[in-house]
């Protein structure tokens, strides 16, 4: 687990996720941020809970939210996640108000951290040219295509973009997030 050290009480951060995301790579920052005192919010498309799933096709539980993507206000944010799981990244990169929500975290310099398959939706927001990352290796040509750096790394920190490649490195994720958001 992260270092819960951390005393993040002031800081609020949002995950946005669909259904067939990744359990623990939403559960495991909301729960550790939370620990360290964060409001930690998770919103889904329609406000509907999310379906949680192991390995893209095992459900595993619903994660109850707060609202939609819409009513994320960037402004009232510290930060925002974006877990992986295929099924949940390719439905997220499709979707308008996910891009615009990345955009706008990207554009006012807060941490915007994002694992495994959900760089795809960098990708199809325009946020990954010129930049280093990381994420689940079979999105390397992707991030390639779209004039990015993947390296093959647990966690990649590039200014404000925080990105790590699968459940195996949420330690660090969740460590390079807190690390950010305390400064």
């Amino acid at each position: 687990m992260a270092d819960l050290t951390a005393d993040l009480t002031d800081k609020t951060v949002a995950i946005i996720a669909v259904d067939f995301v990744e359990d623990a790579e939403l559960t495991t920052p909301r729960d550790a941020l939370r620990e360290m005192g964060a409001a930690v919010q998770v919103f889904s498309p329609d406000g509907s809970p999310i379906q949680a799933a192991e390995g893209d096709t095992e459900p595993t539980r619903k994660i109850e939210v707060h609202g939609t993507f819409g009513d994320v206000d960037v402004d009232q944010i510290d930060a925002l996640v974006v877990p992986g799981g295929t099924v949940n990244a390719d439905k997220l990169r499709v979707d308008p108000t996910a891009q615009a929500l990345v955009r706008q975290v990207a554009g006012a310099g807060k941490p915007l951290a994002v694992i495994c398959h959900g760089p795809w939706l960098l990708v199809s927001a325009g946020l990954v040219e010129g930049r280093r990352l990381t994420s689940y290796p079979s999105l390397a040509p992707d991030i390639e295509n779209a004039g990015g750096s993947w390296v093959d790394e647990a966690v990649v920190i590039d200014q404000n973009l925080i990105t790590s490649r699968n459940p195996g490195d949420l330690d660090a994720f969740v460590g390079a997030l807190a690390d950010a958001l305390s400064d």
